[in-house]
């Protein structure tokens, strides 16, 4: 099969949907390396992943050629890509990050898109008005002219069926998956490697993603007051939001116990969740939540957000919680930080909880889905 992914956030998002995007081209090549896959992006700037993809013979990637094109690369990315689709023999065109081009009903393979959340219509204060306008315009196409949906939760699912009215049997549900770096083990050297490099306590508090509102970190550090003496270590973008959260900080005089870590790579970032006691996320809404899914593999117990889409990628023996409550939060980490039979115990089974959402499970559906 000849498969192409609209894949400009694999080379140009560090995060989130760039992580998605990566995590299921390389998992796609390694266990169907029978498949070309073409990837599509308006730029391939010099990273892990384009050095990765150049090595690799039967993945090709397409960036804009022409004057014209290269000028305008997101008038290419929303209608030059589909007359390349035909040009190339292309069976299937994925859209990775929730859109598709504006005239991909010229394609007569399979269209496929998937929606990760839709959060820019449950809490559109989060959100300027034009972006979320922007966001509605090209989500609903995609939802429209896409053969078939993937959701990446049930949660997300339901979403699309109540504000676009999509059809239930149009949509699959299909879990994201974390690197294939989160299932192996690091080395002794490795591991000491990154304790020194990023000057890392015994023992801490995990807090990985973006520091903005609706991940609600403030909970987390307003927590700390009723917790015992252990630090947090916060790994994530910095955003508008990060201004609250220095101003708490610093008007509570909590600078020894919270550590912003810079420049953390994709190697580093599995060792530091193995080594951290426990993974906190309090996030008020996700699509999914790889975070959590990355803390799991790595049999590290996670505290999350009670509802929404956090049980999915939770599973039943993580701890949930108000993630506006720091009460109930600080209540839950003190019990955990006093048992370590407690810790262990979902570090086992939340390890074994997150094996449904390992690469090659993932891959598999997406084939079946692929070849349906």
């Amino acid at each position: 099969m000849n498969i192409a992914f609209d894949a400009k956030r694999a080379f140009l998002n560090t995060s989130g949907l760039g992580n998605y995007a990566r995590t299921l081209v390389k998992s796609l090549h390694h266990y169907y390396p029978e498949n070309k896959y073409t990837l599509f992006t308006t730029h391939q700037p010099d990273t892990d992943f384009q050095k990765y993809i150049a090595t690799q013979k039967n993945i090709n990637v397409q960036e804009p050629h022409g004057f014209i094109d290269k000028t305008l690369r997101s008038r290419w990315r929303s209608f030059g890509i589909t007359e390349l689709l035909s040009e190339q023999q292309i069976n299937v065109y994925h859209g990775l990050s929730n859109e598709l081009p504006f005239n991909i009903k010229n394609f007569k393979g399979k269209k496929i898109v998937t929606i990760h959340d839709l959060i820019f219509l449950r809490y559109p204060k989060l959100y300027p008005f034009l972006d979320s306008k922007i966001y509605n315009k090209k989500f609903r196409h995609a939802c429209d002219t896409a053969d078939v949906i993937v959701a990446i939760s049930e949660e997300t699912k339901r979403d699309i069926e109540k504000y676009y009215f999509i059809p239930e049997n149009k949509i699959q549900v299909i879990y994201q998956s974390c690197d294939e770096l989160y299932y192996q083990q690091p080395s002794a050297e490795h591991i000491q490697e990154v304790i020194a490099k990023h000057h890392l306590p015994d023992n801490f508090l995990l807090y990985v993603g973006t520091v903005e509102e609706r991940k609600n970190l403030l909970t987390i550090i307003k927590a700390l007051k009723q917790i015992k003496d252990i630090p947090l270590v916060i790994v994530g973008k910095k955003k508008n939001y990060f201004k609250t959260v220095m101003e708490y900080i610093t008007k509570n005089k909590l600078e020894n116990r919270v550590k912003f870590l810079e420049y953390v790579t994709n190697a580093d970032l599995p060792v530091i969740y193995k080594l951290a006691t426990v993974f906190i996320f309090p996030s008020v809404l996700e699509g999914f939540g790889i975070p959590i899914i990355e803390a799991l593999t790595s049999k590290t117990p996670v505290i999350t957000t009670r509802g929404g889409c956090f049980p999915e990628a939770g599973g039943p023996d993580s701890i949930y919680i108000n993630p506006e409550d720091e009460n109930e939060l600080a209540e839950k980490v003190n019990l955990l930080l006093s048992s370590e039979s407690d810790r262990k115990q979902m570090s086992e089974r939340g390890f074994e909880y997150a094996q449904k959402f390992n690469p090659q499970n993932i891959t598999k559906q997406l084939i079946s889905l692929y070849k349906g």
